[in-house]
């Protein structure tokens, strides 16, 4: 698998912001209430991830580690506000649904925390491909969310009626209330695959065993393997020596 087929695949599956990482939750769970709503954000979001992304990585030899953070939110505001006025201007009954949500992009920690784990330290092509994978990762999470809220709440999927006359929508699920419930359901679906998948001895992918995952730079693991802490590294040359 070449690198940035595993930054894609990294995002997708195996790091996805929404199932796994569980980052970015005030805009899944605010809105969420219809499947083009989570499209509409989830792709927003990949436009920012994908350009921020591209542009931090070109930067980083030039940007000082003292002032990164406040560089990488303008790099981040920059390109928000481009897609904020896109949307106003072209998208005007999906920029009225997400309202306040599209500026709040720029503090959404899946940006921020790519920038900083990923794109400042790795060149471009592969930091492009991480902002597709995350960003798909993310737009799959809220239009899942969303399709599932949108049938059982209002019995339509993207705006079509799908259910017969006779059902009668279960409008908690596009309430607040139902947006925890929807995702705790596919969280747990998802872990109950995986854990099939395991009991049958395959392979399941799991966070933190690729460079530049979120899990390595927080815990310090690389490969699957923990770093050996540079006490016991001393202790080792000092025995040989």
């Amino acid at each position: 698998m070449s690198r940035c087929t595993e930054r894609i695949f990294n995002g997708l599956v195996k790091e996805n912001p929404t199932f796994v990482l569980m980052l970015g939750m005030c805009p899944t769970l605010a809105v969420t209430t219809s499947a083009i709503n989570g499209i509409g954000m989830g792709l927003s979001t990949t436009a920012v991830l994908i350009m921020s992304n591209m542009l931090i990585s070109m930067l980083r030899k030039i940007i000082p580690d003292s002032v990164r953070m406040p560089a990488f939110i303008v790099v981040v505001a920059s390109f928000v506000t481009i897609v904020d006025f896109l949307l106003e201007g072209f998208a005007p009954d999906l920029y009225s649904s997400l309202g306040l949500y599209i500026p709040l992009i720029v503090v959404n920690c899946i940006i921020l925390g790519r920038a900083e784990s990923y794109a400042s330290k790795n060149p471009v092509l592969p930091s492009v491909f991480d902002g597709v994978g995350m960003g798909l990762g993310f737009t799959i999470g809220l239009t899942s969310i969303g399709i599932v809220r949108e049938l059982i709440g209002a019995g339509q999927i993207f705006g079509f009626q799908v259910m017969p006359d006779s059902y009668e929508p279960l409008t908690i699920f596009i309430l607040a209330p139902g947006a925890f419930f929807v995702l705790a359901c596919l969280v747990a679906l998802q872990n109950k695959v995986k854990n099939n998948l395991a009991r049958k001895g395959k392979k399941v992918p799991a966070a933190g065993c690729e460079e530049g995952c979120s899990s390595c730079a927080s815990r310090g693991i690389c490969g699957g393997h923990p770093t050996p802490p540079a006490e016991d590294e001393n202790k080792s040359e000092k025995e040989e020596a």
